[in-house]
């Protein structure tokens, strides 16, 4: 029988607690309607008998304490919310125990922003880790050293498991699921739960934010003149000569600030810019890439389909309702 430990974060959204509590329960139970014994120990693992989560609004019952636990085989870390910083601070004394389970053999799985308290604990440096998409630029400057995939919705490397934004966190037990239960268990559950289980990123949901949280006043505004004037050929050494800075040393200092090389950052501009026109607008595909500034067919959707997951076409008739019905129709 695998021990599940689902710890009860100080803060924690109590959605991506309970969901996964449910989850693997009902696989026991799924074995049980086939008389045979269930597979997992599942047991909510808290600082305190009773933690406040979702911002006060509920408060979970641990079923024991970390001190209690002296062995498990999987390490369940749920969503917080809030502020970040102040998360992990309340919940650092979960962070010597976590490796210690890891260190002892077990593997740990972080629920979309779980994965701050994952980080924290050094673990995942040099490995990568999925988060929610509204989180990246938090997660770059804290953490440097882990290897942040915005596009993925499950990570899986050396035992380090992560999930993506929001509800993808059940994609991700879905999945654990299918490894320590067998694919027909992970299949039920994903019909019973209503979860599409074979989603595999997160382009498609992200929502491109220029990252702007740093210091350096001449590459924000580069950024911002990216922002009025994508339609435009943007050079590299056109925005080096109007903020007076040598190419390599504001492509040096683009890539510091912004994690993205300025041809990366003007092109999710360009992206982001056609993704609302799909979403909203009657225009063809190839107006609207016209009017974000491509002249070549082939580039924009490549490009458009490396940062969103899916052709400019799919995309429009996913999210534009007017589309949506044509396509029902």
């Amino acid at each position: 029988m695998k021990h599940i430990s689902i710890l009860v974060p100080k803060g924690a959204i109590l959605g991506s607690l309970e969901g996964t509590r449910q989850l693997f329960t009902q696989v026991n139970t799924f074995f049980k309607m086939k008389d045979m014994a269930p597979i997992f120990k599942v047991q909510l693992v808290g600082l305190m008998p009773e933690t406040p989560l979702s911002g006060g609004s509920f408060t979970a019952h641990s079923d024991v304490l970390i001190d209690d636990v002296i062995k498990t085989d999987l390490v369940i870390i749920p969503a917080v919310d809030g502020d970040l910083q102040e998360a992990l601070e309340k919940n650092s004394a979960f962070l010597p125990w976590i490796t210690k389970h890891y260190h002892s053999g077990a593997e740990v799985a972080s629920l979309c922003l779980g994965a701050f308290i994952l980080a924290s604990t050094g673990l995942a440096n040099g490995r990568k880790l999925a988060t929610h998409w509204m989180a990246t630029n938090a997660f770059r400057k804290m953490f440097p050293e882990v290897e942040l995939v915005t596009e993925k919705i499950i990570t899986d490397e050396h035992g380090l498991y992560s999930s993506g934004g929001a509800f993808s966190y059940l994609n991700l037990i879905l999945y654990l699921i299918e490894k320590y239960a067998g694919r027909e268990m992970a299949v039920l559950a994903a019909k019973v739960f209503a979860i599409e289980i074979e989603r595999d990123n997160q382009l498609s949901f992200t929502i491109f934010q220029g990252q702007k949280e740093h210091e350096d006043e001449p590459i924000k505004k580069a950024q911002v003149f990216i922002e009025k004037n994508f339609p435009e050929k943007i050079t590299v050494d056109q925005l080096a000569s109007m903020f007076s800075l040598g190419r390599r040393n504001l492509e040096r200092r683009f890539k510091k600030a912004t994690s993205n090389t300025v041809v990366e950052y003007i092109q999710r501009v360009k992206i982001e810019a056609a993704k609302i026109s799909l979403e909203s607008s009657r225009e063809n595909v190839n107006e609207v890439m016209y009017k974000v500034g491509y002249t070549d067919t082939k580039a924009f959707r490549t490009t458009f389909k490396r940062i969103t997951g899916m052709s400019p076409l799919k995309y429009r008739n996913k999210y534009n309702p007017e589309y949506q019905e044509l396509a029902s129709a």
